[in-house]
């Protein structure tokens, strides 16, 4: 009933959605001035980030297929030229995230990282806690520089086993990998789609971006307190109940020898350290290593393909044609002034942050985080400008918003897939997240304006 309502409204939004924009290209059509023109293309700009916003949420179209749709309209409307509007799928972000994605789906593949993540919780001894440190140090490493879902993927089948063969509940396990998968990624460029996305909006603005390892000044200090938090007071709000391994969770032996372990790992190792001292560009590094797990064998041209996440690819590329399109209509501008002026115009940088954490984390929670960084990242740059705020504070914020993925199940993959096996409630998430994202938005107030002054 629920999914019949959700399509209906769906339906009536787009229809109504079509119907404004072929009123305001009616208008456009009849208009002389430059100026008027220019208006109704920034309100053109600002209804399509709303109901491309409403659209991410209610998820009855899938998230990839909205995001191409955005660079359609615009084009459609002349708010863009085509070739300003796919632009963004020869983006050299684009090229990171295909090459990182088959790097990673070589990690997977060959069996290199279910090896390291059993390793590690062989090491535990026994031990309840020390298994739950292994699974959090294990999982925040690989996820720093891999898929998070992969990641979790690769170490759910692990964890289920040995929480089943112990007798111990399986939500113990499995909340602290699904939550740290997120905290991982935040410790570097690659780890996760918000940081790559912030990092295309300061390049398309002309600023310097942020550094391979320089999300690590805020990840890192996330990560240990995180790891406190899920060792402690995170345990004990968590209650779940064990129940039989469901058939969406695959668990896939491989073949590959030793020598394909080590030549995976030897490629993101080379490829982690070019992007960290910027030998070559990133997309470069990204490309290379991904070409070079297919010369190696170690992936074949297929398999390779197949671990590119394209549905990620698109949603990026088209939620980008949105922020081309605010900037050059002045929408993001007309927004940010918006907001300035509904929090009292001499906005102290920081209200300005505890604003943007809030709206980005709260969106975050229920529509994709590479959407929600997407589209507000241009917006806060603007915001930004206006209130002569360092832009990269700013940013920041929002990337570390987008990541704080903690509080529903369906914030993210990983919190959905362990959702089912793990036992959990809906406010399983609720209890656990919520408290850890309150403490990152502290450690964001305390530390952004530490490492990025206003």
């Amino acid at each position: 009933m629920k999914k019949r309502i959700k399509a209906t409204f769906t339906f009536i939004l787009i229809a109504a959605f079509l119907g404004f924009i072929i009123y305001m290209k009616n208008l456009i059509g009849a208009a002389t001035d430059e100026a008027e023109i220019s208006t109704l293309q920034s309100y053109i700009t600002i209804v399509t980030l709303v109901v491309a916003a409403i659209l991410f949420i209610m998820e009855i179209i899938p998230l990839s297929v909205t995001a191409m749709f955005i660079p359609i309209v615009l084009t459609l409307t002349g708010v863009l030229t085509s070739e300003e509007a796919f632009k963004s799928l020869s983006n050299s972000t684009i090229l990171i995230y295909g090459g990182m994605f088959i790097v990673g789906g070589a990690m997977f593949a060959t069996g290199l990282a279910g090896a390291i993540g059993r390793k590690v919780i062989a090491l535990s001894n026994g031990s309840e806690i020390k298994l739950t440190l292994g699974i959090i140090m294990i999982t925040a490493l690989l996820s720093s520089v891999l898929s998070n879902t992969g990641t979790v993927a690769v170490l759910l089948p692990v964890c289920i086993g040995i929480a089943d063969a112990a007798g111990w509940q399986r939500g113990k396990l499995l909340m602290p990998l699904a939550i740290m998968a997120s905290v991982g990624g935040m410790m570097t460029l690659v780890g996760t789609p918000p940081n790559i996305t912030v990092n295309a909006t300061l390049l398309q603005y002309g600023e310097s971006q942020f550094g391979f390892f320089e999300y690590a000044k805020f990840g890192i200090p996330l990560t240990i307190v995180s790891t406190i938090y899920l060792l402690t007071i995170g345990r004990r709000l968590l209650k779940s109940e064990n129940k039989a391994l469901v058939n969406e969770v695959e668990t896939a032996e491989t073949f590959h020898s030793k020598k394909d372990q080590l030549i995976a790992g030897s490629i993101l190792l080379a490829v982690v350290v070019a992007m960290a001292t910027e030998i070559i560009p990133l997309h470069i590094a990204a490309i290379a290593g991904g070409l070079l797990c297919i010369i190696t064998g170690i992936l074949t041209e297929r398999e390779a393909y197949r671990s590119i996440d394209w549905s990620t690819i698109f949603l990026f590329a088209g939620a980008l044609s949105l922020s081309v399109a605010l900037e050059k209509t002045g929408a993001g501008a007309l927004i940010a002034n918006t907001v300035i002026n509904a929090m009292g115009g001499n906005v102290s940088p920081y209200l300005l942050i505890t604003v943007l954490f809030i709206l980005t984390a709260g969106l975050t929670q229920f529509m994709s985080y590479t959407a929600s960084a997407a589209l507000l990242a241009p917006i806060g740059l603007q915001i930004a400008y206006s209130l002569a705020i360092n832009p990269h504070a700013v940013l920041m914020t929002i990337a570390v918003a987008a990541s704080a993925a903690f509080a529903t199940p369906v914030a993210t993959p990983p919190n959905t897939m362990v959702y089912g096996p793990g036992g959990f409630k809906f406010m399983d998430f609720v209890k656990v997240g919520v408290p850890l994202l309150f403490i990152t938005y502290l450690m964001a107030l305390l530390l952004i304006p530490l490492i990025w002054p206003f």
